[in-house]
């Protein structure tokens, strides 16, 4: 299926990025946040929606207010960056697509990142985040926790740790292009490893490392989600590209899910890119994409 020209605005960014590092190994934590924070630049500017920085939680965040939206119903969103870079700022235009189209509205947390702070620094961040939305009178049912990448398998882990504390659950859960897998052993890690512009088996050797720091394990199940028991998750809608190396990731999740009874839907879009929803506004496969996952969480 031949993308829109529209779509190769993402592709172009993140060859850029990609050649950029390429061409300056010794890039420092710093000058990577500065070239993701680049991250919102795919995005076009969502019409009707409002912004504010207020934290939850003592966590800085953005809330996005779209007009007429169900200010009883919020949408958790956790950024992706390799829980070392991006931020809320990067993707609160994601968020605000994403909570139209949803019709709520959106908390995009700047949740610790690592290597100053690695793992479960993050997931001590969003569940905290999620427990005051629900003491601040937001019903369990009412919260759809969701990230892309690193911040889709926060988006996960949260809803696993918070079963676990015996905390009531989300009522659904959306994770786009989610990295889970913190082994590295998917295989589109190999045959999709021409066709993503971005993600490659180095760069998430090095992003997890920066994670998990010394002691976090591969395997835990908080950190890589793979290894998750999903008996009682609350429904999940999966998103990913065709071409990118994470695909198994989402594909993976959705099967191990499915076998637990889990409602699951999974979506894989023809040509696209690592986290393609970033071209919300601007290309029409996101813009698709995002109206399915609107369908969906409202039953239509």
């Amino acid at each position: 299926m031949k993308t829109s020209p529209e779509a190769d605005f993402l592709r172009v960014l993140y060859q850029s990025w990609s050649d950029r590092m390429t061409a300056n190994p010794t890039l420092t934590i710093a000058d990577l946040r500065s070239l993701f924070d680049e991250w919102h630049q795919p995005t076009l500017e969502p019409e009707g929606v409002t912004y504010q920085s207020k934290a939850v939680a003592g966590v800085e965040a953005i809330w996005a207010s779209p007009v007429g939206a169900d200010a009883s119903k919020v949408i958790l969103y956790t950024h992706g960056g390799g829980f070392a870079v991006g931020s809320a700022a990067s993707h609160r235009k994601l968020a605000g697509h994403l909570a139209k189209h949803l019709g709520v509205i959106a908390v995009v947390i700047d949740y610790r990142r690592a290597p100053e702070h690695p793992f479960p620094a993050q997931i001590e961040d969003s569940t905290a985040v999620y427990r005051e939305l629900l003491a601040l009178g937001f019903k369990a049912q009412d919260i759809t926790t969701c990230g892309d990448s690193a911040g889709g398998n926060l988006a996960i882990a949260t809803v696993l740790k918070v079963r676990d504390d015996g905390v009531a659950l989300p009522g659904a859960v959306i994770a786009f292009s989610p990295w889970l897998d913190m082994e590295h052993v998917g295989t589109t890690l190999e045959t999709n490893h021409t066709s993503d512009a971005l993600v490659s088996k180095t760069l998430l050797e090095g992003m997890s490392g920066m994670f998990l720091g010394e002691n976090g394990s591969r395997t835990n199940p908080l950190a890589n989600p793979l290894k998750a028991n999903y008996k009682g998750f609350p429904r999940l809608y999966i998103a990913a590209g065709s071409v990118e190396t994470l695909l198994d990731n989402a594909t993976d999740l959705a099967g191990i899910a499915s076998d637990a009874g889990v409602n699951v839907t999974l979506s894989v879009v023809d040509g696209m890119q690592h986290v393609f929803p970033f071209l919300a506004g601007r290309a029409i496969e996101a813009d698709e994409e995002l109206r399915r996952i609107g369908k969906w969480f409202k039953g239509d």
